[in-house]
């Protein structure tokens, strides 16, 4: 497994800061969160794409996957959904992520499926994924598969695993893997309070199953990305991703290989 960490963690730094931490917490990745107030975001001009390009790699770092905030599931029309996917799909190609993260935000997978089918073959010509995250209407493993399942478009979609989600809305770990198959493609991992109180905390600090998923994944072979996704940006009064950095690398450490 290949750790990354997600600049969800760091509200207010800037890319250069983030590449700092990441390199000195012995991350190979980062995952870029789509959004003004971090810099990357799909109204970069073409000068601005390079830098962070040069910038991320430079520093001996991939992105592991940019963390977009397309709904692919909302209700409404197709065509705002997937321009707004389009345009992160060509900001991904451009940076050399092979993946954007998707929420469901909506409980139909016919809508979703729909537009996935819609933005494929740009997708597939870009050489980028379409990763949705197990969040929101779709929290769980077994409805983001259904989802993608329906959409039919292997290598070209996946899955996202946020520990939290599925464990918090009553599936456990090994029906969590076992529901997204061939489909898990990246893993999110964070610790919080309980199920009722998502404050994170420190990874073993809480009550969310790490290890047991750790254990799991190992057994499965799984080699992907499992990135940090620390919530400062949510949570601005807990500690620096800085001092929970250490805590992710010992638990990728402790379930590879």
């Amino acid at each position: 497994m290949r750790l990354a960490v997600s600049t969800l963690g760091m509200p207010g730094e800037g890319l250069g800061r983030a590449v700092e931490l990441a390199a000195r917490h012995g991350c190979e990745g980062l995952e870029l969160r789509l959004h003004p107030d971090t810099g990357v975001h799909a109204g970069l001009d073409a000068a601005e794409r390079r830098a962070v390009r040069a910038r991320v790699e430079d520093a001996g770092l991939e992105i592991a996957a940019l963390a977009g905030y397309v709904r692919i599931c909302e209700p409404g029309p197709d065509e705002p959904v997937t321009d707004a996917l389009l345009a992160d799909l060509r900001l991904a190609a451009d940076l050399g992520a092979p993946g954007v993260r998707v929420f469901p935000r909506g409980a139909d997978p016919a809508i979703g499926a729909r537009r996935l089918r819609a933005v494929a073959g740009s997708a597939a010509g870009l050489g980028v994924r379409v990763l949705v995250e197990t969040h929101d209407a779709m929290a769980t493993c077994a409805a983001v598969a259904g989802l993608l399942d329906a959409a039919a478009l292997p290598g070209v979609t996946g899955a996202i695993w946020d520990v939290l989600h599925p464990w918090r809305h009553g599936e456990p770990p090994a029906e969590s893997l076992a529901a997204l198959g061939p489909h898990l493609a990246y893993v999110q991992i964070k610790d919080a309070v309980s199920a009722e109180d998502t404050t994170p905390v420190p990874l073993g600090a809480g009550s969310v199953p790490l290890e047991e998923a750790g254990a799991l994944l190992r057994a499965a072979g799984y080699t992907g990305w499992v990135s940090l996704e620390w919530e400062r940006t949510w949570y601005p009064h807990v500690a620096p991703v800085e001092e929970i950095l250490p805590g992710a690398a010992a638990w990728v450490r402790r379930f590879t290989g």
